[in-house]
């Protein structure tokens, strides 16, 4: 597979559960592009405070479950924690490229508190349909950085130095831009991808 056909790579609905959590991340969509349009730093500052919610969920009901079964986990605790983790970092980063407005600031508060109900509450109902919705989150996300990097390609937005907690995270060399940061952001958000995707297979 091409590193084109990995980036555009999307999970065809199967069912109604498949079909749920595409609308759900179609509507999610719909709203991101009303309300940030082109503004793409800002966009993934306030995205990726969502973003590091279902990992942190997962991984603690998963935890909760292996305690309750007394079983393992096989694995999945950590994948999960290590993934808000991750986008955590996202965050932390793309705050020193974007600073948010007390308006985006608001917006986070009160989108971390609906989405982290929302979505512990699905991954009790159905943890298969929660990872489907973070794949397709995450499908979306990549589409999302591919167009910010055109856009700084095209000089709209300027290829600005990285900022050094980038810098110090993906291990980059001391020279790097803005490019090459959304560059590596959007290999891990391809990897949570295919990851959530494996999950929600798995389940099923």
């Amino acid at each position: 597979m091409s590193e084109t056909d990995s980036l555009t790579q999307h999970h065809i609905p199967r069912d109604f559960s498949d079909r749920f959590a595409l609308a759900i991340t179609k509507f999610a969509r719909f709203f991101a592009d009303t309300f940030f349009a082109g503004r793409y730093g800002h966009r993934a500052v306030v995205l990726e405070t969502i973003a590091a919610v279902p990992g942190m969920v997962g991984g603690a009901l998963q935890h909760l479950r292996s305690l309750r079964r007394m079983e393992s986990d096989k694995g999945w605790i950590s994948t999960l924690l290590d993934e808000a983790e991750n986008e955590r970092m996202h965050l932390m980063t793309f705050v020193n490229i974007a600073q948010p407005t007390r308006l985006e600031r608001l917006l986070i508060l009160l989108a971390q508190g609906a989405f982290f109900n929302a979505f512990f509450l699905l991954y009790l109902i159905s943890s298969r349909t929660a990872h489907r919705v973070v794949g397709y989150f995450e499908e979306e996300a990549i589409i999302s950085y591919t167009e910010y990097l055109a856009e700084v390609d095209r000089g709209t937005h300027p290829n600005i130095p990285a900022p050094q907690i980038a810098i110090d995270y993906w291990k980059l060399p001391p020279d790097a831009k803005l490019r090459d940061v959304i560059i590596v952001v959007r290999e891990d958000e391809r990897h949570h991808r295919d990851v959530n995707h494996d999950f929600a297979d798995e389940l099923a």
